[in-house]
């Protein structure tokens, strides 16, 4: 999954809509909101919540339990189609013009905008 310069290659992307496909939380999508590439993780939107215990830091935040996501592995996660309503495999693909798309590797639609 490494790709050149040492850094991970990911075909996960900011606002894809994925599926768990593994772990605790298998079979529930969401939203990523952010993409960890160096470890190879993806925060996913309301899923994977921990608790976490923060200190009172004055009057603005006033401490307690905080329920927070946690980074899943990308291989833990899948692409979702939205022709296909399924969970998918990505395939990256030159256009005309130079530009990669991504691929849905059932039906050949293309995969959010890169």
């Amino acid at each position: 999954m490494r790709g050149a310069g040492g850094k991970a290659s990911l075909r996960i992307r900011r606002n894809d809509m994925i599926m768990v496909v593994a772990g605790r939380e298998r079979g529930k999508t969401g939203r990523v909101m952010r993409v960890l590439p160096g470890s190879g993780q993806v925060h996913v939107e309301r899923l994977n919540l921990v608790k976490r215990h923060s200190k009172p830091r004055g009057p603005a935040s006033p401490g307690g339990i905080v329920e927070k996501e946690a980074p899943l592995d990308a291989s833990n996660v899948m692409l979702l189609c939205e022709r296909c309503n399924a969970p998918v495999r990505a395939r990256v693909k030159r256009g005309a013009k130079r530009e990669r798309r991504r691929l849905c590797v059932r039906c050949g639609e293309t995969l959010g905008s890169q």
